[in-house]
């Protein structure tokens, strides 16, 4: 039985040659299966905040979830727009669908530029509306991150700022989809802004910054082309491989650290877990960095981790909060460590067996 993440991660939602209905082709533009970008810092911050409360409001925590939803399809969609505008998705042919290259809406004929932009500016305002709710509710703290994050997540590609093309998009979209998303879930839940849920925010922060990170890989010369300079760009694929790696590295520590200096609970070494995938992912990135489609399970493996990651997290702070066994806690640590490394030698699987069909049709 195939793993059902890989079967998540591989999925095209256009597969056709004609072209599909119209909502099919609004899922594809949303890029809907990489929403877990926003999913799990709103889940993850929630949880910091009921461990260290017991506050869980459920209308409150829907609507941050809508809201982090909208922001970054609104992002996704308006990344899609300006590269456009700029050339780079145009001319990018090493594209991997449905990891890199945007969704490829426009470049099919399937919506116009005009739609596309029209469609950014929808999402952005469902989720900046149910920002200024949370804000009249809850605090004025949800505006000043909310304008950042939406500021952050519109101008990573959009002029004039054009975070991306500074070699800082990277930075701020960790930011957004990592620390101030888990700080905002927890504030909402809490009404206060704490230490307690920066830590387990990190994490998240590196590895949103890692899936961005090694999606640049094969975007790279239509990236350079167009004077997008990425870090990838920037450093160049070997020494960016290298790059990931040491992302990779950070990721662990960042867990590792707070726990020694009794910064977070020793529950929290669950998303420790998640090891199996990071390796997989820095194997195939150094041994891989020039190719586009033999890396596949490095981009697969850093969207998983993400998600396994924030989720391993999430159900430590689930853990706290119930003041559970620690003797239970070290059973589903061995748990989760299995499901990585049974997504690891899946995901290995179908990468021999991609390369075996690959040789054959040669």
């Amino acid at each position: 039985m195939q793993c059902a993440m890989v079967s998540i991660l591989y999925v095209v939602i256009v597969v056709s040659v004609e072209k599909p209905s119209r909502i099919r082709i609004w899922m594809a533009e949303m890029r809907a299966p990489f929403l877990t970008g926003a999913i799990v810092p709103v889940i993850l911050g929630t949880c910091v905040g009921w461990a260290s409360t017991g506050v869980f409001l459920l209308d409150v925590f829907l609507l941050t979830l809508i809201a982090g939803i909208c922001v970054h399809i609104g992002s996704n969609v308006a990344n899609d727009y300006f590269d456009h505008k700029s050339g780079t998705d145009d001319i990018n042919v090493e594209y991997v669908r449905p990891f890199t290259g945007g969704s490829r809406m426009i470049q099919r004929g399937w919506m116009s530029p005009r739609e596309v932009f029209a469609e950014s500016i929808v999402f952005f305002s469902i989720g900046g509306g149910i920002g200024l709710y949370l804000a009249y509710t809850r605090g004025i703290e949800v505006l000043i991150l909310g304008i950042i994050g939406v500021g952050s997540g519109f101008f990573y590609t959009a002029p004039p700022l054009r975070l991306v093309n500074r070699g800082i998009g990277e930075i701020f979209i960790g930011l957004n989809f990592g620390v101030l998303m888990t700080l905002g879930a927890y504030f909402v839940q809490t009404q206060v802004l704490a230490w307690e849920a920066v830590f387990p925010s990190i994490p998240i922060a590196i590895l949103i910054t890692a899936v961005l990170y090694i999606n640049e890989f094969p975007d790279y010369e239509a990236d350079k082309a167009v004077g997008k300079l990425t870090v990838v760009v920037r450093l160049g694929r070997e020494r960016a491989a290298k790059g990931y790696v040491v992302l990779m590295a950070s990721l662990y520590l960042s867990i590792l650290i707070p726990i020694i200096l009794n910064l977070t609970d020793w529950y929290t070494f669950l998303g420790l877990a998640t090891v199996p995938a990071a390796a997989l992912g820095c194997k195939y990135a150094l041994k891989y960095y020039e190719y586009s489609q033999p890396l596949i399970p490095a981009y697969a493996s850093t969207v998983a981790n993400h998600l396994f990651t924030g989720l391993f997290l999430s159900l430590s702070y689930l853990l706290i909060g119930l003041s559970t066994p620690p003797w239970f806690v070290v059973i589903l640590s061995v748990l989760c460590l299995a499901i990585s490394l049974a997504f690891y030698y899946q995901t290995e699987r179908q990468a021999r067996k991609a390369a075996s069909a690959a040789s054959s049709s040669n």
